[in-house]
């Protein structure tokens, strides 16, 4: 039989990954498997024995954040207790909306609501300010929609209908189980609907979100509080803040100068039954059994799973929500180790250094902008592994080993908010890190320009000390170089060596680097997958930080005295290695910052020289474009 798989001169990806596909299996409670995905299931299985461990003897708990996170499984695994409560906690919750009863109650109530953690019609939080980042400031956003994005309420989306309609069949089914009449019933699902469709008229796309520079408009209280109409802003921020803010960062200036035609007296009651049918359907998770699987249904239909996670994933996932660094910490100590880190801080080191001689030898930048963008290197703070210890606000989260799940669930997430709130009078902590150790992730921080590698993604196939240097190159050192990239990506090169917004750029080397960020944009718009085709513009930051991050790697790959490319344009295959169910494929069409995982690992190669010469790829190969065609930014 002829051999049928692809060539890597083709398909690079199907090359690579193609047989593995072929008998991979997507677990009944994921979206997806492959390479991230693989490494985290194995990193919570790990953990999930941990916490059995522990919860076998807590003696065993290697400290009080552990212990407590194990408590909170505890909690979630007794369904015993949970069933027979059944949805009793989350009505004795919204019996405290429920006392709301109209606009001028919700006037005075509003800042107790948000304290309380009820859904508002408008959201605020504590951030550091985009232009001084030594200090915090109030945000101001809209609510969220139903549906993922502002896209599927399109009038030709038939998806959209299709997700509303599961929605809609959920949440009938759960209210059916509260004290309301079916008139009630009724009314509360077409009011919340109605809602949420006005919403989705008002806030911004993920799209518009991807531009995050565009998210800083700072106003005063004062200008802010007469969009408000007859709401009353300035009251509640009074009563929901440590001190009165003088300044609020506008996410979406839009929505507030609509904010009137969304929400006023005449909408109140369209308002609390929105908010009383979400805040209903949130709780499910967190009560009988029967609840939990009705109340997943929506999330589930979503990303295509066949069924929810077992009772004992669902309760570490739980527990882990909310003593997630903790727990990272435990990882890293426990399975990485301070050997590791070391080595894998200096491979960022040489990275850093690379990257350093890349700007150095630019092209098109003029000698003022590369001086300032290596400033930002030097600057740039590196947070390897995990933590020394876990932030101040861990202190503030107490499980109550007697009282039920939601209780606890509530008592805690009620103590994060209000640490989040304390910090608008307190300077901005820098150590804060963005990722706990145990996550198979990377990111890197415009705000305090850092980058943050969790100790979890730090294996094969992206790191071993059984691959060689130049595989290892073509994995994590290609991710690595890809998170210090995004200091330089459209949104981060906006952002100076302190995490300031602050224009470092000579304005004809902005401009062209506007010119190929569009370029950017083009090579992947429209491209067409599976399950639809790539928006370019959402997806640009990400691959521009694919691009400089392989670029940097490659080069230096080819620094190595026994460089071997063909090995580490191999392993930049593997490592986007993924099987993921259609309707979640979808959703990340539509949401997701990232380009889909083939296409990652297909296009940026095609833009570098060395890819050609490495497989004598040519014209007519499946993998080939014309040299004048190749992005090449960073």
């Amino acid at each position: 039989m002829a051999d049928t798989t692809p060539r890597v001169q083709d398909d690079l990806y199907e090359a690579v990954n193609g047989e593995w596909a072929k008998t991979a299996e997507i677990p009944a409670d994921k979206p997806s498997t492959g390479g991230f995905q693989d490494l985290a299931d194995e990193v919570e299985k790990k953990l999930l024995a941990d916490f059995d461990t522990v919860a076998a003897d807590s003696s065993k708990a290697p400290d009080a954040f552990f212990a407590q996170a194990v408590t909170l499984y505890q909690i979630a695994k007794d369904y015993d207790k949970r069933d027979a409560e059944g949805i009793q906690p989350a009505l004795d919750r919204l019996a405290e909306l429920e006392a709301v009863t109209d606009f001028a109650s919700f006037n005075d109530k509003a800042a107790q609501l948000d304290a309380d953690l009820f859904p508002l019609p408008f959201n605020t939080g504590v951030d550091p300010d985009m232009k001084n980042t030594k200090i915090n400031r109030v945000e101001l956003v809209g609510p969220g929609t139903i549906l993922p994005d502002t896209t599927y309420y399109a009038a030709d989306n038939e998806q959209g209908k299709k997700l509303l309609a599961v929605w809609r069949d959920m949440a009938e089914k759960v209210i059916a189980m509260t004290d309301l009449d079916e008139a009630e019933q009724k009314a509360t699902i077409e009011d919340a609907l109605a809602f949420d469709a006005a919403i989705a008229t008002h806030v911004k796309s993920s799209e518009e979100w991807a531009d995050y520079p565009k998210g800083y408009n700072p106003q005063s209280l004062e200008e802010v509080d007469a969009q408000f109409g007859d709401f009353d802003f300035a009251g509640y921020a009074k009563a929901a803040f440590p001190a009165v803010p003088d300044t609020i960062i506008v996410g979406d200036p839009r929505f507030l100068k609509e904010f009137t035609q969304l929400f006023d007296a005449a909408h109140f009651t369209q308002y609390k039954h929105w908010a009383y049918i979400n805040e209903l359907l949130s709780l499910t998770g967190y009560l009988s059994e029967d609840l939990r699987q009705l109340g997943g249904t929506f999330g589930r239909t979503l990303s295509g799973l066949p069924e929810a996670p077992s009772q004992a994933k669902a309760a570490y996932r739980l527990a882990n929500r909310f003593f997630s660094e903790p727990i990272g910490i435990y990882y890293g100590r426990t399975y990485f180790g301070e050997a590791a880190k070391a080595d894998v801080t200096k491979l960022v080191k040489e990275m850093i250094a690379t990257y350093k001689r890349r700007l150095s030898n630019s092209s098109w930048l003029s000698q003022s902008t590369k001086e300032k963008a290596v400033v930002k290197l030097d600057t740039m703070v590196l947070k390897m592994g995990y933590p020394d210890k876990a932030n101040e606000v861990y202190d503030r989260l107490h499980v109550d080993a007697d009282a039920n799940l939601l209780t606890n669930v509530i008592a805690l997430s009620k103590a994060r908010h209000a640490f989040n709130v304390e910090q608008l009078t307190k300077p901005v902590d820098r150590n804060t890190w963005n990722m706990p150790g145990h996550l198979v992730n990377a990111s890197y921080d415009p705000s305090r320009n850092d980058i943050t590698f969790p100790a979890a993604i730090l294996q094969a196939p992206f790191y071993s000390l059984e691959q060689s240097a130049s595989q290892n190159l073509g994995g994590i050192g290609a991710v690595i170089a890809h998170e210090i990239s995004h200091g330089f990506d459209n949104n981060g090169a906006q952002f100076d060596e302190f995490g300031n917004m602050v224009n470092w750029w000579q304005p004809a080397d902005y401009d062209h680097f506007k010119e190929l960020t569009q370029q950017m944009i083009d090579e992947f718009e429209g491209q067409e997958t599976e399950a639809g085709k790539v928006n370019g513009k959402l997806v640009v930051s990400e691959n521009i930080a694919d691009a400089g991050g392989l670029a940097a790697a490659l080069e230096t790959a080819q620094n190595l005295p026994d460089t071997d490319l063909h090995a580490f344009f191999l392993n930049w295959g593997e490592i986007w290695r993924q099987k993921a169910r259609i309707p979640y494929q979808q959703l990340l069409l539509s949401v997701d910052v990232h380009a889909p995982a083939k296409l990652r690992a297909n296009i940026q190669p095609r833009n570098l020289d060395e890819w050609y010469t490495t497989f004598d790829v040519q014209p007519g190969d499946g993998m080939y474009i014309a040299p004048e065609k190749r992005v090449h930014i960073w």
